[in-house]
C-alpha cells in the first residue's frame, strides 16, 4: 500500500510578512521540513502545492480591492513573484511532485493543479497506488480542507497532521477540523505518524 504526503501551499504569501499571512506559517514551514528530514523514505510519493495566480486581471473573482477573506483576497501568490515561492524555511529536496494551482481562477484544492507537464494530483496518486494521505500545509480552513476533502472523495484514507498547519482564523479552522474528522480523516500530531 503506498503513501503520499501532501503539503499544501506553504508560499511567502502565506507565512509571517506574506500579503495573506497566516500565524504560524513559518513554523509550520520549519516543522515540514524536520519532519521530512526524519520521515521522507515512509512516503512513495511527496506532493507539494503552490497557489500560482496569473499577474492579469482578479484570478477569475479571486482577488479583491476589499476582500472578505473568505471568497476573495488581497493579491498573492503572483506566478514567479517572490511571494509565490516556497517559504525558504521549508525544505522541499524530498518532494516528488511540485503542483501549481488557480492559473486565472480560484483553487483551493491541490486537486485543482497540475505538474508543469500537466499531471494532476488524482493521476499521481492513482498511477502510484497511494491509498493513504497524510495532509500539512496553510491554511487549515481554506486549502488543507479543500485538499484533503478532495484526497478523501478520491478514495484516500487521510490523516491531517495537526502540528503541522496552520489556519487563517481559529474558528473556521476548528470549524474545517471538525468536517474533516466527519468526512473520515483522522486528526493526529505527527509524532504519532
Amino acid at each position: 500500500m503506498s503513501r503520499a504526503l501532501l503539503i499544501v501551499d506553504v508560499q511567502n504569501d502565506f507565512t509571517e510578512g506574506g500579503a495573506v499571512a497566516v500565524e504560524g506559517g513559518d513554523a509550520v514551514a520549519s516543522a515540514v521540513s524536520v519532519f521530512l528530514e526524519a520521515h521522507a523514505d515512509d512516503y512513495d510519493v511527496i506532493v507539494a502545492s503552490r497557489d500560482w495566480h496569473d499577474p492579469d486581471g482578479d484570478n477569475g473573482g479571486h482577488f479583491a480591492e476589499a476582500p472578505d477573506f473568505v471568497d476573495t483576497w488581497p493579491v498573492h501568490c503572483v506566478a514567479g513573484t517572490y511571494g509565490a515561492e516556497y517559504d525558504p524555511l521549508l525544505v522541499v529536496d524530498a518532494v516528488t511532485h511540485h503542483v501549481q494551482k488557480g492559473q486565472g481562477k480560484p483553487a483551493y484544492s491541490m486537486f485543482e493543479g497540475a505538474t508543469e507537464t500537466g499531471d494532476t494530483v488524482a493521476a499521481i496518486l492513482t498511477s502510484a497506488g497511494v491509498l493513504s494521505a497524510d495532509v500539512v500545509g496553510i491554511a487549515t480552513d481554506h486549502c488543507v480542507r479543500a485538499s484533503a476533502l478532495d484526497a478523501i472523495a478520491h478514495g484516500v484514507q487521510v490523516r491531517i497532521l495537526t502540528d503541522l498547519i496552520a489556519g487563517v482564523a481559529p474558528e473556521s479552522s476548528e470549524a474545517a477540523l471538525a468536517e474533516l474528522a466527519h468526512a473520515g480523516a483522522a486528526l493526529i500530531d505527527s509524532g504519532a505518524a
